[in-house]
């Protein structure tokens, strides 16, 4: 993995207990479900998840996606390298990978306690592509899509909480 060129990173606040909070945004499905219905930020394609017997819920956990955007078809493997519940968990990518506007990353999130529930935060570092064809589509689109990427795991948390709380 090269040096993080691209840091992306958004919070928020959701009412409710850091521990609901965390075991809520613990299940990979969940929190990545952007990732596996249909949207124009992967061209109307899907991703397909698949975990293994750790379900991405301890440390060393594998999680493996792939799908096909514009007949190409990608895959990547994750792996868990921090779960310290109720704060603070982590993964990132390894081996060989298939992207097109980001390539090796590192996502997680992070919560703390706070007066009106939980400080939510997640956060992505990525390095650009290495070919140059999708170096070029990284530079033009992998901020947009990292933004993407948190945005969406934050709205899926706080929705969550948000409907529960009403």
């Amino acid at each position: 993995m090269n040096k993080r060129l691209r840091h992306y990173e958004n919070s928020t606040v959701i009412s409710a207990p850091v521990e609901e909070v965390f075991t809520y945004a613990d299940d990979h499905k969940r929190l990545s479900s952007h990732m596996s219905q249909s949207s124009p930020m992967l061209v109307g394609n899907k991703m397909e998840t698949y975990v293994d017997e750790g379900r991405g819920q301890t440390v060393g956990s594998h999680i493996k996606m792939s799908g096909r955007v514009f007949g190409v078809n990608l895959f990547l493997d994750e792996v868990i390298t921090i779960h310290e519940p109720p704060h603070h968990k982590e993964w990132q990518t390894v081996g060989d990978i298939n992207l097109l506007v980001i390539d090796h990353y590192k996502l997680g999130f992070e919560i703390k306690s706070q007066e009106e529930g939980s400080h939510f935060k997640v956060y992505i570092d990525y390095d650009l592509p290495q070919s140059l064809r999708t170096r070029l589509l990284g530079l033009l689109f992998g901020g947009m899509y990292a933004k993407w990427c948190v945005q969406q795991m934050l709205k899926r948390v706080r929705d969550h909480f948000t409907k529960m709380n009403a």
